[in-house]
């Protein structure tokens, strides 16, 4: 089953345009994006063959089987109720049974987790590329050696001018635990050998621990070094998820980031006001308003218009805002599945009636 199938077999229910052209908050460089509902054929929805999903590679174009569609309102699923209630200009074909899917069957107090707890996320996500881009990580990786101190009189030097200092090379010198000292070790240098070699402090760039060398009794060691091996873990840990970002990231986002200079992904600090704001809307007037009348704010938040901490707070507010009330709201706790069963049943036997 792909996407051609569903269109040519005319299986599709709803087809719909979504995402920013369905919010109103398009620009010239956004993408088209498309989202609906298609029902299986009868053999294959009784057969062993159950597609619920269909997207293209991109995940622009995706197209939900009915039971997905349904099973996905009941728990409040944000992108799902948008699709419900796409505005009109944005709906390219719409099967009469749609008609049956009615918005007010499926809204509930979970929309305050789904969209605003959703936004919350958002939130965390942009502190974490905060972080990033204030702070990046040299393509260079560091090594062991660079988180390796030596002691020096009442306080240290780094090992690499230790070596420096001594003319030595790492691979010259070997190292032999410190007893009752956690991760301090001797030092000592191949010069100080009659015969046999040391190992070296580390095997090299990609070595994620020091090396260890067998000494000779009574040899005296030429320094007491320490690897702070915590911090070595964690600056692995950092540069593997910074460059794993860098791969991934979407250049068009980051350079529109880096232009209006406020260190935030603006793009996703919009959506997480859009999915706050209508959180709030669903609670007040018990509906999903797509089209957004407060596009202005909203395209302000991507021009980079505001300051990241004030978004971070402002954003905090209306999460206690919402929270207080979703408590006095009338919306039931959550949808009735049974009811939405129900609905699923009939609309499938209807379907498959007339196919």
């Amino acid at each position: 089953m792909t996407i051609d199938d569903i269109k040519n077999k005319q299986l599709l229910l709803l087809d719909c345009i979504s995402g920013s052209h369905a919010y109103g908050l398009n620009t010239p460089k956004s993408d088209t994006d498309m989202k609906g509902v298609f029902i299986l054929p009868k053999h294959d929805f009784y057969g062993l063959q159950y597609t619920e999903q269909l997207n293209n590679e991109t995940n622009d174009i995706v197209y939900y089987e009915l039971k997905r569609f349904i099973d996905l309102l009941t728990v409040n699923n944000p992108n799902i109720l948008e699709l419900l209630n796409t505005p009109a200009d944005c709906i390219l074909y719409k099967h009469p049974i749609m008609d049956l899917v009615k918005p007010e069957l499926f809204l509930s107090k979970l929309c305050n987790q789904t969209f605003a707890g959703y936004a919350q996320s958002q939130i965390k996500k942009a502190k974490g590329l905060n972080k990033k881009i204030v702070n990046p990580i040299d393509e260079e990786r560091k090594t062991v050696l660079d988180f390796c101190y030596v002691i020096k009189g009442q306080g240290s030097v780094s090992l690499k001018s230790w070596l420096k200092n001594n003319n030595f090379r790492q691979e010259d010198c070997g190292l032999v635990n410190v007893p009752h000292m956690r991760e301090a070790f001797s030092v000592f240098h191949n010069s100080q050998l009659t015969e046999g070699y040391l190992r070296g402090v580390s095997s090299g760039p990609d070595a994620h621990d020091v090396s260890l060398s067998s000494i000779p009794k009574g040899l005296e060691p030429l320094a007491i070094m320490s690897f702070n091996k915590d911090g070595y873990s964690k600056y692995c840990k950092d540069y593997k998820q910074y460059w794993d970002w860098v791969d991934k990231r979407n250049d068009a986002r980051y350079e529109n980031t880096i232009e209006h200079g406020k260190n935030y992904d603006a793009k996703n600090m919009m959506h997480t006001f859009r999915l706050l704001n209508m959180a709030e809307e669903i609670a007040k007037e018990g509906k999903i308003n797509v089209r957004r009348n407060d596009r202005e704010f909203l395209l302000n938040i991507r021009s980079g218009t505001f300051n990241y901490d004030d978004l971070v707070k402002l954003a905090n507010e209306k999460v206690e805002k919402i929270n207080e009330l979703y408590e006095k709201s009338d919306l039931p706790e959550s949808p009735d599945v049974n009811k939405a069963n129900d609905l699923l049943v009939e609309m499938r036997e209807k379907i498959y009636e007339i196919k």
